[in-house]
């Protein structure tokens, strides 16, 4: 475990409880995903052109 070092000030015992709590929660959860990016806006979706044909409903939309 690090230690933790006190530079500037003198905090009681509760807040050094508080500060422990924060840190040991934060280092507890793992990194949140990136958000996925939206395939509306990707450039490969625009200007496909779609026909009346067989199954063109299914290219009438992007996929999810």
């Amino acid at each position: 475990m690090s230690a933790i070092r006190v530079v500037r000030g003198a905090p009681d015992d509760c807040e050094l409880a508080a500060l422990v709590a924060v840190l040991s929660l934060s280092a507890a959860r793992p990194p949140e995903a990136a958000p996925r990016p939206s395939v509306w806006g990707d450039p490969a979706w625009r200007g496909r052109e779609v026909r009346a044909a067989e199954g063109a409903w299914r290219l009438s939309g992007l996929p999810h």
